[in-house]
């Protein structure tokens, strides 16, 4: 259950009450994410018709000085029609709200559902909602640099270490030196936006085939745009252990992004890398998780082999990947 923190029902109208939403009428705790407290609220709403929010208390891995271009991209992306939820703001406009040592934030709730088998026409629908944010994200006055890049997979294997990623699977110690290159070939000065960088199909609210919300942008960094789409390829494309690739889904998922923002040469050129590199952040980040996860916590460890079973299929693929 994805509420670390308890809030009683009286706390929890009270700061509801901070916000022209009307009163508190349900708060129930959300189980989906592992970062973060979320509770799915109700309101009675303005002129009698109720209203529902997501309230989202900061737990973990987000700093407190990041949460306003988090929240402000949200404005940002629903003012240019993009479909993200709308950061609420209480009633001295304030985007966020702290309670006792901990900031919350009320995010519009967006209808929807998220799939777990996506087919080729929701694919390229992902593809061109992610080509119409990232075009429109273009005008987002604050940057954020991508903490997540090559080279911290490539610091976060070295310092997981060969004796204890063997533990994990003989495997792995083998893609330390790989991270490296994959990091020192990185291309740069490719066009450049925010992106969401996190696009899972977890993170895509959808109603039958078309987009109704893109969410949870606390991955959200101003980089290359082309990365953006290889994460999603690498996000989409696959089954979840990634030992069957879905060429229609991959194909439509870029198909969609290029109706709307066509790949330069040297975006196409460089996709394979990105795809690799992407592969790479997500074998690191569950490594090392999985390593700092004891074996007796009720925490379900995702095995980073899934994503080297992608990284290999972007190796042997190259280009072909994205015809």
């Amino acid at each position: 259950m994805a509420v670390y923190t308890q809030l009683s029902a009286n706390t929890l109208a009270q700061l509801i009450a901070q916000y022209d939403v009307g009163a508190l009428v349900f708060a129930k705790g959300i189980a989906e994410g592992i970062s973060n407290s979320n509770w799915l609220v109700e309101t009675t709403g303005r002129a009698g018709k109720s209203a529902r929010f997501i309230l989202t208390m900061y737990e973990r891995r987000i700093a407190l000085d990041d949460l306003p271009f988090f929240l402000d991209l949200l404005d940002h992306l629903a003012a240019h029609d993009c479909p993200v939820p709308r950061t609420i703001h209480d009633r001295d406009g304030a985007s966020y709200r702290m309670l006792d040592s901990k900031a919350v934030a009320l995010i519009e709730f967006l209808p929807g559902i998220s799939v777990d088998e996506p087919t080729p026409a929701q694919a390229r629908n992902v593809g061109a909602v992610l080509a119409r944010m990232h075009e429109a994200a273009k005008g987002f006055g604050s940057t954020r640099a991508n903490d997540l890049g090559p080279e911290v997979s490539a610091r976060v294997l070295a310092e997981c270490g060969e004796a204890a990623l063997s533990q994990i699977n003989p495997a792995l110690p083998a893609l330390i030196d790989h991270a490296q290159r994959i990091a020192d070939g990185w291309p740069m000065g490719l066009p450049s936006s925010v992106i969401h960088s996190d696009l899972f199909p977890d993170n895509v609210l959808m109603l039958d085939d078309e987009v109704s919300g893109l969410i949870d942008f606390y991955f959200a960094c101003t980089d290359a745009m082309a990365y953006d789409l290889a994460v999603t390829h690498a996000a989409w494309a696959f089954s979840a252990d990634g030992a069957r690739y879905y060429s229609d889904v991959g194909s439509a998922l870029v198909e969609g992004y290029e109706s709307v923002r066509p790949l330069t040469a040297e975006e196409r050129s460089a996709m394979p890398l990105l795809a690799q590199g992407a592969s790479m952040r997500f074998i690191s980040s569950r490594a090392f998780d999985w390593l700092d996860t004891p074996a007796d916590a009720m925490v379900t460890r995702k095995d980073p082999m899934d994503f080297v079973r992608r990284l290999e299929f972007y190796r042997r693929q190259g280009q072909t990947a994205f015809a």
